[in-house]
């Protein structure tokens, strides 16, 4: 290919990331729980025909593995206007970062972190405030597209829940 086709190429790519066709798009999630608001910012991949969790997958190859950043690119940021209970983890109102630990592909543990705006890749485990662990099951098809959702499931009780690939990780909520 000549030089001139190369640079056509290339330009093309660059014109479909510019067109909204990005790998790990931006995503958020969010949920009012007894007139509280809880927030996620996150970027959600793709399985891509990937495989994606356990000892040779995609998540395996992250220097930072078993924990993994719950998303890609820049780091899952996760906002409460209350203090709340995660499972069994106090989280006081504020900002976090969360991760997941992965090592167990069928059992995870939520991590909620108090280092804020970091790279994903970047991750202290002194900085945690704590790890839960996460109610497992398998979607009915595969989840192509990552997925966080936060919901309200009573006054004062809600649940986020993280679906990828063959995964489905729940914890429960509540504003204290």
């Amino acid at each position: 290919m000549s030089m001139a086709g190369k640079c056509i190429v290339a330009l093309l790519g660059l014109t479909g990331l510019v067109l909204g066709q990005v790998p790990s798009p931006d995503a958020t999630a969010s949920a009012t729980i007894a007139g509280k608001v809880l927030s996620i910012k996150y970027s959600a991949p793709s399985v891509r025909g990937r495989k994606i969790f356990g000892a040779d997958g995609l998540i395996s190859k992250d220097p930072n593995y078993p924990v993994w950043r719950a998303g890609a690119n820049s780091a899952t940021s996760f906002h409460t206007d209350a203090d709340i209970s995660i499972g069994n983890l106090s989280v006081p109102k504020g900002d976090y970062t969360i991760y997941a630990l992965v090592e167990d592909p069928d059992n995870w543990q939520l991590i909620i972190n108090k280092q804020t705006g970091q790279w994903g890749l970047t991750y202290d485990a002194k900085q945690d405030l704590g790890r839960v662990k996460m109610k497992m099951s398998k979607p009915a098809k595969l989840v192509e597209v990552y997925k966080m959702t936060l919901t309200s499931t009573g006054a004062k009780t809600g649940k986020l829940q993280l679906e990828w690939e063959q995964h489905v990780a729940a914890v429960d909520i509540m504003v204290k």
